[in-house]
């Protein structure tokens, strides 16, 4: 069950709503809920709203709101939330090509688990992914839903540049980087489709909120959609 929010201080324009001290699906989909509801039917004074994992962080102008005036506004939404529409979670697919240059890190994953790299690709692409939240860079996905099969450690030296597009694996999460950055996942994959534009409307493809499914496609494959997708 979803514990009764708490609410705390983030600086003189900052207000943060926890919904729970863990990370689970149940916690999440409340954030949605209230999150959503905060997009559809926005609170005076309120200028910005984040959600992660647990909560959602709500920034806002303190000449026009104010802390306590907010904690009201959101008990209010949340116990209403029976009268807002919320859309139900899209489930979106992303090609991976595995192995090789785009997942240098295959084999040692294959091999943390007792596995062949087949067998972890065949593990990944089965599996459907809760994206709890996007953060550390623009459009990056924090993915629930990771077997326990193929959990595998960070890497003990980060590299300073991991290519956009890259899927990664780090303990028990799966992630896609939408851009080129440093980054210490175990990199087991490379997506063509871009997660992130600046010009584009909207500029991030995935939502939290929403489900993933990864595909397994060939390095022709990804060559042919790397071309189509990004023209």
């Amino acid at each position: 069950m979803c514990d009764k929010p708490r609410f705390l201080l983030a600086g003189d324009r900052g207000f943060l709503v926890e919904f729970g001290a863990s990370i689970n699906p149940e916690i999440n989909q409340k954030v949605r809920q209230i999150f959503l509801s905060l997009e559809k039917m926005p609170i005076e004074g309120v200028t910005e709203v984040i959600p992660t994992y647990r909560s959602i962080l709500i920034s806002y102008d303190p000449f026009k709101t104010n802390p306590e005036r907010l904690k009201t506004r959101i008990l209010d939404r949340e116990n209403n939330l029976d009268k807002c529409d919320i859309p139900p979670p899209e489930t979106i697919e992303i090609q991976v090509a595995y192995g090789d240059d785009f997942g240098p890190d295959l084999e040692f994953v294959a091999q943390h688990n007792k596995l062949t790299p087949e067998e972890v690709i065949q593990i990944h692409t089965s599996g459907t992914y809760l994206i709890y939240m996007i953060g550390f860079t623009p459009g990056f996905p924090f993915l629930g839903g990771l077997s326990e099969k193929i959990f595998t450690p960070r890497l003990e030296k980060p590299r300073q540049l991991v290519p956009a597009g890259s899927v990664g694996i780090a303990n028990n999460q799966t992630g896609i980087y939408p851009i080129d950055s440093p980054g210490g996942w175990q990199l087991i994959g490379k997506t063509p489709i871009r997660l992130y534009d600046p010009n584009g409307s909207p500029p991030i493809l995935l939502k939290a909120g929403n489900y993933l499914r990864f595909k397994s496609i060939s390095k022709k494959d990804f060559q042919e959609i790397a071309v189509r997708y990004n023209g």
